[in-house]
């Protein structure tokens, strides 16, 4: 769990409390402006789809950039030094740009609302089903680490009692997303994403300073942490090795294959806001807008990570003193005054409520459409559906209530959430990428696919390797290896099956396999001009090379 040391606690006064209350203003005014525009289910579910995509793409990078991946990924770069990187760089930019020039037009085109409903095209009832209960299942367990973590943290830095601060954050996503629907999540995730960038750059800003910028940084920590300690592949050979106990074979196919494409492709709380685009190239544009600033994201979350070990050097040195994941709170209670001190407690605040709303919005959305209208409601009127999506938000806070102390259970917060993604996006993603690919692939074969490599993610890390059978360094290198056999067991269970079953007609997969079209994909004018920013095709390849660029400073 995020655990904060004591003494940690921040000297707010009464004009932090004063910009945090006028956040709680704007964020629930947001949700009844939205309230106008919902008249139908697919209104509330994906905002009419006629959202732009500069919208949608910062919605997109906000409803990742939760508070779980702001003090996680820094407590890692505080722990691990550059090796955080490949979380960014390899770990989201190619399946980012993956999504947006390959798989967005199929989920897009075949007018699906989720992800789960484009299985139910590709591979019948039951792999759709099987989906659906488990991306319900996945989607309130991490909305319940974002509410878990918030308290922690808000206990620790302002003295909030645990049920208040639970209480107050899920009020406040269930009142916005209940009233507004998604249109009121996306536009607060926009405002979010504005309000966490004001709380992290100065803290980065400040704290470059403070340590005597880059030279004084980089000076420090080779003195102290060794010349490796700055790269992200110095010590990833096979059989050496290095903190994060994982080698490069396990970063590259683990974390940049598997695991990336696995979330970031099948992910609904990301692809939920590429499919409430106005149209087919603003769906494609939407992750590719969302990949570059996501590429700048290390400067101000990792960095923070190394300034505070320069600053604190006891971090995480000693159980009953400061741990990596007190990083961001150490600087923001040793660097900013007040003001920017209750900016940087409302980016926090906004951070967890955006990773919360992302997965609530995501988890009403498949419950009401794929669960309750396709299995156990069929055919009522939109108004009821519409009723149904407000009452399942409400049920989805509450579980998430529930669910948030199960995060107790893991020593650290990341290696929770990438447990999860191990579990439930990479199965997924390679019943996904085999359908797409494979016209032959049967239906039979989507669903044992999808079944036995979560069973195998699972018997892996719980037993594997939390029985000692094999030797993995860490959870993070247990989590890569879990990932790349789900992906080995459901591609081999589905090559079997599908060899064993009879496929789907030809013409029941138009528009469903690579190579096929139906008249639903026929792209859409842009959006009247030719500009270059316009072209998918060329965002993907540009981020692609900027965020190699990135690494050029850090591989050697």
């Amino acid at each position: 769990m995020i655990t904060l040391a004591e003494g940690l606690r921040l000297p707010t006064n009464g004009l932090d409390y004063t910009i945090l209350a006028l956040y709680f203003v704007v964020v629930l005014g947001i949700g009844f402006a939205a309230k106008r525009s919902v008249k139908t289910s697919l209104d509330f579910f994906l905002s009419g789809r006629s959202l732009p995509a500069w919208v949608t793409g910062l919605a997109f990078v906000a409803a990742n950039l939760g508070a779980t991946e702001i003090l996680g990924m820094a407590a890692n770069g505080a722990q691990y030094g550059a090796y955080t990187v490949h979380w960014y760089w390899i770990g989201a930019i190619p399946a980012m740009v993956f999504l947006g020039l390959v798989m967005m037009p199929f989920y897009y085109g075949s007018k699906v609302r989720s992800v789960p409903e484009f299985l139910l095209h590709r591979f019948g009832p039951s792999s759709h089903l099987l989906s659906s209960v488990i991306f319900a299942v996945s989607s309130v367990l991490i909305a319940g680490v974002n509410l878990y973590a918030m308290a922690i943290v808000l206990q620790a830095l302002l003295g909030w009692p645990q049920w208040v601060a639970i209480v107050i954050a899920g009020f406040f996503v269930l009142a916005y997303i209940t009233i507004g629907g998604l249109s009121s999540a996306i536009y607060n995730e926009v405002l979010q994403f504005f309000v966490i960038l004001a709380a992290l750059i100065p803290l980065t800003v400040v704290g470059l300073k403070r340590v005597g910028g880059w030279d004084g940084l980089t000076d420090s920590l080779n003195s102290s942490h060794g010349d490796a300690f700055l790269t992200a592949w110095k010590g990833t050979g096979i059989g050496e090795g290095n903190p994060l106990g994982a080698n490069w074979l396990t970063i590259v196919l683990g974390l940049g294959f598997v695991m990336s494409f696995g979330y970031w492709t099948t992910n609904f709380a990301e692809v939920q806001r590429a499919l409430s685009a106005k149209n087919l190239s603003a769906a494609k544009r939407t992750p590719l807008i969302a990949a570059f600033p996501k590429i700048f994201i290390p400067l101000v979350v990792v960095v923070p990570g190394l300034i505070a070990l320069v600053m604190e050097p006891t971090l995480g040195k000693s159980k009953d003193g400061l741990q990596y994941n007190d990083a961001i709170p150490v600087l923001m209670r040793d660097l900013l005054p007040n003001g920017v001190l209750g900016i940087a407690v409302t980016g926090l605040l906004a951070a967890f409520m955006a990773g919360m709303a992302a997965n609530v919005s995501s988890f009403n959305t498949v419950f009401t459409n794929d669960i309750w209208a396709a299995y156990l409601k069929k055919g009522r009127e939109d108004a009821h559906y519409l009723k149904t999506g407000r009452v399942v938000t409400a049920v989805g806070v509450l579980i998430g209530m529930g669910t948030a102390f199960i995060a107790a259970s893991f020593s650290n917060i990341m290696n929770y959430l990438q447990t999860l993604f191990s579990f439930f996006n990479v199965p997924l993603f390679v019943v996904f990428i085999i359908g797409m690919f494979w016209k032959r692939t049967s239906a039979a074969a989507g669903f044992w696919g999808l079944l036995s490599g979560t069973v195998a993610a699972m018997v892996n890390y719980f037993w594997l390797y939390k029985q000692g059978i094999i030797a993995i360094p860490s959870d993070q290198g247990a989590n890569f290896v879990s990932s790349i056999v789900a992906f080995v067991v459901g591609a081999l269970v589905m090559f079997v099956v599908t060899l064993a079953t009879k496929p789907k007609s030809a013409a029941s997969l138009a528009g469903l396999v690579y190579g096929t079209r139906s008249p639903g994909m026929e792209e859409l004018p842009a959006e009247g001009d030719d500009a270059w920013y316009r072209k998918p095709a060329l965002l993907g390849w540009g981020a692609i090379i900027l965020a190699a660029i990135c690494y050029i400073p850090f591989s050697f």
